[in-house]
């Protein structure tokens, strides 16, 4: 089996870890994780709406897109 090497960051979070010890605890951090990735997601579409990559009819063209893979 390969050993899995850790970049600083998983490590930081690693050692973090240990003042997590009621569910209480673990689910805040989970929040906190969950709205850390959810602004970073409204800036970045923020973003395409202001160079124009967003645009309503791009929006409204996704209503009928379907990406689904056929299986046979």
């Amino acid at each position: 089996m390969a050993a899995t090497v850790l970049n600083e960051a998983q490590l930081e979070l690693l050692r973090m870890m240990s003042v997590f010890n009621t569910p209480e605890a673990v689910t805040d951090l989970k929040q906190a994780i969950s709205d850390y990735f959810a602004q970073k997601t409204e800036d970045e579409i923020d973003k395409l709406w202001a160079d124009g990559t967003l645009t309503d009819a791009k929006v409204e063209s996704f209503r009928s897109l379907h990406e689904r893979t056929a299986y046979k």
